[in-house]
């Protein structure tokens, strides 16, 4: 008999391709660099996170029958994740994401996360009266849920009795798609993971601090939320209980793309470990850190 999975995580998981260079970038510089692809994805970058942290992650996503998509499939493998509840496609091809990045941070960025999107629902089988769970007996563990896929599924996770005990922790995949996850502000649901212009986005405005940001998100309906802000004061608030902030280690910056999904997955990590919210905060920054100064490998 088969372990239970001890973690889900729902959304993207695709091939990135970034392009990085140590030069300061600008629209329409042309620099030498170095251009990798790896396997990529929120809902991929945080459980390679949670495997690193001896989690086992299990993917529901949406990956095509192509040769892409096998390759991806057995990379997902090798690193621990179970692959034997995702939705593959006979007619959708697998996703990409392609980012360019400078020293002076992310330049420009496209998410082609078509495939998942017109997926929709049926990626969320295994816990409809599948092997996850049902109605009946919802899966009650936590479920890691990236912004990706579209907002009326989100609306559907959110109030879904087949996630009613499950610890929901949910991030934006990008500040263009941060809206998104209204319906989780909106239903008072689960654990939002934001950075401080996401923040600006869900409530409309605009923050200078990341206490100022998820006082805001939780004075809209917000159970509990988490603002980054780079290398400024993170913080964290939750209904009930007091508002802490902490400062990020001080590193050289190297990379940005997946840091805040490090950051997500390294707090959820801590918090399944027993660890209280304030050595669940500053495990979570330490780990963003060690990543973008590139002290953690790809």
């Amino acid at each position: 008999m088969n372990a239970p999975p001890q973690i889900l995580c729902i959304g993207s998981v695709l091939w990135d391709v970034v392009g990085r260079s140590a030069s300061h970038m600008r629209q329409g510089s042309d620099v030498p660099g170095r251009i990798t692809r790896l396997p990529g994805g929120v809902a991929m970058n945080i459980a390679m996170t949670l495997a690193r942290f001896g989690m086992r992650p299990t993917l529901l996503t949406a990956i095509g029958r192509d040769a892409e998509g096998d390759e991806l499939i057995a990379a997902c493998a090798r690193m621990g994740m179970d692959v034997d509840h995702l939705y593959r496609s006979d007619d959708l091809p697998t996703d990409r994401y392609m980012a360019v990045e400078g020293a002076n941070g992310l330049i420009a960025a496209i998410a082609d996360a078509h495939s998942l999107e017109a997926a929709g629902a049926k990626i969320l089988h295994p816990l409809r009266g599948g092997a996850l769970g049902g109605t009946d007996a919802p899966f009650s563990g936590p479920v890691a849920v990236d912004g990706n896929l579209t907002q009326s599924l989100l609306e559907e996770i959110a109030r879904d009795p087949a996630f009613s005990k499950a610890d929901l922790r949910v991030a934006p995949a990008s500040p263009g798609k941060a809206e998104r996850l209204l319906p989780f502000v909106n239903h008072g649901r689960g654990t939002i993971y934001v950075n401080l212009e996401e923040a600006g986005i869900l409530c409309q405005t605009s923050f200078a601090r990341s206490d100022e940001a998820a006082q805001a998100l939780l004075a809209r309906g917000a159970a509990r939320v988490l603002v980054t802000n780079g290398g400024a004061l993170a913080s964290e608030v939750s209904q009930g209980q007091s508002p802490i902030s902490q400062m990020p280690p001080d590193v050289l910056v190297t990379r940005v793309t997946g840091a805040g999904d490090t950051f997500m997955a390294a707090h959820i990590a801590a918090e399944c470990t027993g660890a209280d919210r304030e050595t669940a905060m500053s495990r979570a920054l330490h780990a963003a850190a060690a990543y973008v100064s590139g002290e953690t490998p790809l």
